[in-house]
């Protein structure tokens, strides 16, 4: 087996209650800042996003991403 590690990448996913979208950003990514309607679609964006900007930004890509998300949404009772 190849000299495989594992990367940790915390991705922020916010809430915008103006845009009515989630908004995903991440510290490690850089260039990432994807948005969706769907918090479920922007998931999905993001695990194909990731491993393509990486790339782009010269950081490993023969790593394990080992993905934590942070969400952030305000709600009213």
């Amino acid at each position: 087996m190849d000299n495989i590690s594992l990367l940790k990448v915390n991705i922020k996913l916010t809430w915008d209650d103006d845009a009515h979208v989630w908004i995903a950003t991440s510290d490690e990514v850089p260039g990432l800042v994807l948005e969706s309607d769907s918090f479920d679609e922007l998931i999905e964006r993001v695990r194909y996003a990731v491993p393509e900007l990486l790339e782009l930004n010269g950081l490993p890509t023969s790593a394990i991403l080992d993905y934590h998300t942070e969400r952030h949404e305000t709600v009213f009772a």
